[in-house]
């Protein structure tokens, strides 16, 4: 009298076989995910670095009044995102240069989006970027090293 279903071995079989798939499909995974917070990150960088530069830009072109002894980047990344008078306007409006501050992917998610991102001020050196009076850069203060084997910090 046979009987249906399946045997001890084709059961271990099958499992084994799940098994092998996720150790595969696991790394793959986390290495998608990893891309994708690193994209972001440079991203985020791109944006922020492109709306200082405008920044330095419309104050080079006199829309933004110079104070003596400013470098004339801005003061914050909150000024950033709200905005400048415009010197050259008669109705003296507001030159926004980001609409929201973005967050760097890879900090704390309780910090704001500020807090996230390493200021490096233009008389600071670059090789030990700190604080100061004026925003020259931003970096990310994550700790690790990228996927491209330069570390978070010096991208």
């Amino acid at each position: 009298m046979r009987t249906r279903g399946f045997t001890l071995i084709e059961l271990l079989v099958t499992l084994a076989l799940i098994g092998l798939v996720a150790m595969i499909a696991l790394p793959v995974a986390e290495m998608t995910t990893r891309r994708m917070k690193e994209s972001e990150l440079r991203g985020a960088l791109r944006q922020i670095r492109e709306a200082i530069d405008a920044h330095k830009q419309a104050v080079d072109e006199g829309r933004i009044i110079l104070r003596a002894g400013d470098s004339g980047y801005p003061k914050s990344l909150a000024l950033l995102v709200e905005g400048v008078e415009d010197a050259r306007s008669p109705s003296r409006t507001r030159i926004h240069f980001l609409r929201r501050i973005p967050r760097d992917p890879l900090a704390d998610p309780d910090l704001k989006a500020e807090e996230t991102w390493g200021k490096r001020s233009y008389q600071s050196p670059h090789d030990r970027p700190r604080a100061g009076e004026d925003v020259y850069d931003v970096y990310s203060q994550a700790q690790g090293v990228g996927i491209n084997g330069l570390p978070y910090r010096d991208w």
